[in-house]
Formats: structure tokens, C-alpha cells, sequence
């Protein structure tokens, strides 16, 4: 008679061994495409992102011609979104010796890359939007009347114009000033503030991911959890 044995059985698969030339061609593959997509987050073009991830990703500096074979595109589509990434400062030219070509490579760090792109969003972005509401706020003049509505003689009270609309483009120009200033103290070129920032959001005291862990793995988040999903499912059924 045969003895079975009770325990389960967990099927694992091997994963490719590291050295294999074709799994790393294949990995940096995916990961050229998946930060191409990523392009529009960034407000660049696929292409422009994708060259971007072929040099941070290979281990050489790359010229213009390795760029153009790689990635299949054109010299001037090439050409241009080199010039922009060095622009974006997350690329860098150099040379190699006895070589006359030029080479680029990408920012290694990830949170200096993270504060290059950041601070060219705000110049791009916020600093154009924040001097158009200068100009629009300047259109109506200076508002000398108090922020409050105006009394009829009935004694109801009629919303003035102009003080509504200096309040309400004050608020949004106070807002876009406000994260123009606390990104710039994150994102100096020196400093590690975006890092920091990351950090502290991150910490349990805050909901951080690890925080989020740590609840989730405790037993009366789980309780809470599933009594909070059957909850949630009587809403839907009802």
C-alpha cells in the first residue's frame, strides 16, 4: 500500500539565472517600453522618455548612432531629445578618449534625477502659471473695498464683483506660491530634501507604507479590515 504524503506540495520556478545575456536584454527591453509610457507623466514625448531609459539603463555611455540603432528612430528625432534631456539637466555629455564622437549618459541617482525633473516641471509649469495670475489679478487693480458683500438699503446683502474675484484668484495664487516655495526648499541642488520628504511621508506615524504594513499584518486591522469589506458589500447589495 502506498503512503501518501499529507503535505502540500509547493511547485517553484527557477528564475533565469542573472548572467544570462538574453534575460537582461529582455528585462531592459521591458523597462525602456514601460518608462516610455511613463512619458506623459513627465509631459515629454515616448520617445524622449524612451531614450532617457536606454541610457540610464545600460551600463556604457551611448552615441547618438548606438541611440538611433537601439531604439530604431531617426538622427533628428534622436538628436533633438538628447538636446532636451541634457536640458531637463537628468543627462550629461561626455567623451571617450582617442574617440571623437559624443557620448551621454544618464543621472545615476535617482533622487537627483527625481529633483532635476521636478524643478524643470516648476519652471515650466507653475512658475508661466503663477506670473499669468499676477497679470490677471493686475487687470481689475488694486481692490481697496472690503472683502465682504456690500449692504442694500433694504438691508440684503449683494455680492460685489470685484471683491469676489480678487478673493477667489488670491486663494489660487496663494496655493501655487505656497507649493512653488516648499518644492524649491525640496529640491535644492545640493540638498537631499526631496529624499527627507520621502522619508518622513513614508514613516509609520504618518501612514506610510510601512505604517500601512504594520496595521495590515496586526490581528485587529484585520478584523477591522474585513468587517469594514463586509460593510462595503452590504452597501453594494443594497
Amino acid at each position: 500500500m502506498d503512503l501518501i504524503d499529507p503535505r502540500p506540495h509547493t511547485f517553484r520556478v527557477s528564475p533565469p539565472a542573472a548572467s544570462d545575456p538574453k534575460s537582461i536584454a529582455d528585462a531592459r527591453e521591458r523597462f525602456i517600453a514601460a518608462w516610455g509610457q511613463m512619458g506623459g507623466v513627465w509631459g515629454i514625448s515616448r520617445t524622449m522618455a524612451e531614450v532617457h531609459a536606454l541610457l540610464y539603463i545600460t551600463d556604457e555611455p551611448l552615441c547618438t548612432d548606438e541611440v538611433m540603432e537601439r531604439l530604431q528612430i531617426s538622427r533628428g528625432n534622436a538628436s533633438m531629445s538628447l538636446r532636451a534631456l541634457m536640458d531637463w539637466g537628468i543627462i550629461v555629455r561626455t567623451h571617450k578618449r582617442g574617440d571623437r564622437k559624443e557620448y551621454f549618459r544618464a543621472e545615476q541617482d535617482v533622487w537627483a534625477m527625481a529633483r532635476a525633473i521636478v524643478r524643470e516641471r516648476l519652471k515650466r509649469e507653475v512658475e508661466p502659471l503663477v506670473a499669468g495670475l499676477y497679470e490677471i489679478r493686475d487687470l481689475t487693480g488694486v481692490d481697496t473695498k472690503p472683502p465682504r458683500a456690500r449692504r442694500k438699503a433694504s438691508g440684503a446683502e449683494e455680492a460685489d464683483p470685484a471683491a469676489i474675484h480678487h478673493q477667489r484668484l488670491d486663494a489660487i495664487l496663494d496655493l501655487m506660491v505656497t507649493i512653488e516655495r516648499v518644492s524649491e526648499t525640496f529640491i535644492g541642488p545640493a540638498g537631499r530634501g526631496l529624499q527627507a520628504a520621502a522619508s518622513i511621508l513614508s514613516s509609520p506615524l504618518l501612514g506610510g507604507s510601512r505604517g500601512r504594513k504594520h496595521r495590515a499584518s496586526s490581528p485587529r486591522a484585520e478584523g477591522t479590515g474585513a468587517a469594514a469589506e463586509s460593510e462595503h458589500d452590504q452597501e453594494r447589495r443594497s
